[in-house]
């Protein structure tokens, strides 16, 4: 059975019930539909799992998941004709039916009583007869939550599990022995992390004990699986929390490996504990950043963003500390490690431009950089280069607040030479003065690396010297020409 929760007065859990009844009652066009023709057909109806939880806590969205006696069949022909959409997204050979109505997404599985191989994470897909039997094959008690929904509309809270008191105490536990749980299907540990990144629970004493032996286990998932669970996680309203659960029960070393290994090493700077704790604060100050949804590209760089720093240690003489290219190396540590999660190459390369470029503002120091330098800044940059200023800005983690407050004004004034330079320029679409076709008749060339060799000479000249009339770059291709071009 699932540990006790801390008591949680009679009061708060009476007026969150309350509250989750007013927010269910909002969802009355589909919900007393819903319970209508699957009571005039005999069958019951739960809303169930998130979608209860969520109401409880006062952030139900649009996805709503039930529960139901009926087999699948039985299902489509209850609410074909009714729903907007119906598609089997290959849900249907796990018993779960896939709808939409008025803008809500809607998933109805039968009652499920599964069996694991437990060397893959393939359920046997058996039917159940009974809510309480589906219920406890749940991953969490806080997720084995349920709402019967009556014919009439009514709506009655079902909870055997306690599910009500460990959410409300903010706790995660399983309804079954963790050990069994996770040997079932190892991905509940990993989930079991991003739930306290959501929401910030804690977990159970006898779950992070089962997680912490049962690490190894994870290795049975596939990559796209746990891409799916770590994207959740560091999107999370605490990541954070997340990753150091995760770091702290192994399941990182087997996932992250990166991570973890930043434990092992000092800060340059000796102002944190070590360059995990530093990776920490960057991607919290990051977020503090965002100015909507949580910006998973400028969450993974700022938290992968010194990993080149383990492999690029060097103790100096003196008693310093070093790590030369770091940036060189985090950007290729990058690139592997979410190419073995099967991260999307673009979503890849933004990650690790970022990790390359991090690093780049320290060569401006107190204002030195020449207009050129700023032009290369911005076109290395390119479309990344608002998550750049945040990215830079969050690695100030520096205790000294008049250093902060330097490399702060520092970074303010390199934003306000760009945006000069933009508004002469526009340096987002910096571009050689003559294109192609100028350059193929100016030299009497055919299509071909010539050619491109020419623009890239230009294109180099525009960053260093700024526009050029039409003449000046004529000139400047005519003498690189008559020089021998390579």
């Amino acid at each position: 059975m699932p540990s006790p929760a801390p008591d949680v007065p009679d009061e708060r859990r009476t007026r969150l019930l309350a509250a989750a009844a007013v927010t269910l009652g909002r969802l009355s066009d589909v919900l007393t539909p819903l319970g209508e023709m699957f009571a005039a057909r005999g069958h019951q109806l739960y809303l169930v799992g998130g979608s209860v939880r969520d109401a409880v806590l006062g952030r139900l969205g649009s996805d709503l998941d039930f529960t139901t006696d009926a087999r699948p069949e039985q299902v489509l022909q209850i609410v074909r004709g009714w729903a907007d959409h119906l598609w089997d997204t290959g849900g249907l050979a796990f018993g779960t039916v896939s709808a939409s109505k008025a803008g809500r997404q809607l998933e109805i599985t039968t009652f499920r009583s599964d069996t694991y191989d437990r060397v893959s994470r393939n359920p046997e897909v058996t039917f159940g007869d009974t809510l309480e039997g589906d219920l406890v094959r749940r991953d969490f008690t806080a997720n084995a939550m349920a709402v019967k929904v009556g014919a009439d509309g009514s709506l009655e809270f079902v909870d055997p599990l306690g599910g009500l008191d460990a959410l409300l105490a903010g706790v995660l536990d399983t309804p079954a022995a963790p050990e069994d749980s996770f040997h079932d299907d190892p991905l509940r540990m990993l989930r079991g992390a991003r739930f306290v990144a959501q929401l910030g629970f804690t977990l159970a004493p006898r779950v992070l004990t089962a997680i912490t032996a049962m690490a190894a286990e994870i290795d049975r998932i596939t990559a796209e699986r746990v891409r799916a669970e770590l994207d959740k996680l560091i999107g999370g309203a605490h990541p954070t929390e997340g990753i150091d659960i995760m770091c702290e029960t192994g399941l990182a070393e087997r996932v992250l490996p990166e991570v973890p290994a930043m434990m092992l090493e000092i800060d340059e700077h000796h102002q944190h504990k070590d360059v995990y704790q530093h990776s920490l604060t960057v991607l919290r100050q990051a977020i503090d950043q965002e100015d909507g949804d949580p910006d998973l590209v400028l969450r993974w760089a700022a938290l992968l963003h010194d990993i080149g720093k383990p492999p690029t240690k060097r103790n100096e003489p003196g008693g310093g500390v070093s790590f030369h290219h770091h940036e060189v190396v985090g950007a290729k540590l990058v690139r592997k490690r979410m190419r073995a999660l099967k991260y999307p190459k673009a979503f890849t390369e933004d990650v690790a431009r970022l990790v390359y470029l991090h690093l780049r503002f320290h060569g401006y120091g107190t204002g030195q950089w020449t207009d050129s330098a700023v032009r290369r800044y911005v076109t290395d940059g390119g479309e990344l280069l608002p998550r750049l200023h945040k990215l830079v800005r969050a690695d100030c983690t520096t205790r000294n607040k008049r250093r902060a407050a330097t490399l702060q004004a520092t970074y303010d004034n390199l934003e306000e030479r760009i945006g000069r330079l933009q508004e002469a320029e526009d340096l987002a679409r910096v571009r050689p003065d003559l294109d192609g076709n100028d350059i193929m008749e100016m030299l009497g060339l055919e299509p071909g690396p010539q050619v491109g060799r020419a623009w890239r000479y230009l294109k180099e000249l525009r960053l260093d010297r700024g526009p050029l009339s039409r003449d000046e770059a004529e000139e400047a291709l005519r003498e690189w020409w008559n020089a021998g071009a390579p």
